[in-house]
């Protein structure tokens, strides 16, 4: 019961991710561009340079804030993420032997008094 539950909101995640490529897209490209025009920004000496490279930083500054709904693309991949890991979680429980045998004994008591 638990698998069918995993696999519904994995599906629900993976139908969010893949409507939300195109803006996630449109948001890594524009804010790429917005990084390039703000280190020009910083770079530029003349004024003219300055306002140019300030113009075009506010344009993408706006592109990049129209693609603001791909963070619901970001948090469904990470929720696909995190049904991936609970998926593949394997508990497996150890069983440990209580033996009498006294040099196994030895071994442990004496890790113990490393400690």
């Amino acid at each position: 019961m638990k698998k069918f539950g995993l696999f519904l909101i994995g599906a629900a995640a993976s139908i969010i991710l893949l409507s939300q490529i195109g803006p996630l897209l449109g948001l890594v490209i524009s804010a790429a561009i917005l990084y390039f025009a703000f280190k020009q920004f910083v770079k530029a000496t003349s004024t003219l340079g300055k306002i140019g490279w300030g113009i075009g930083g506010v344009i993408m500054l706006v592109i990049t804030a129209s693609n603001l709904p791909a963070i619901i693309g970001l948090a469904a991949a990470y929720v696909l993420y995190l049904v991936y890991k609970k998926w593949n979680n394997n508990k497996q429980s150890i069983i440990t032997k209580k033996s009498d045998d006294p040099f196994q004994n030895f071994e442990k008591q004496w890790s113990e008094l490393n400690k």
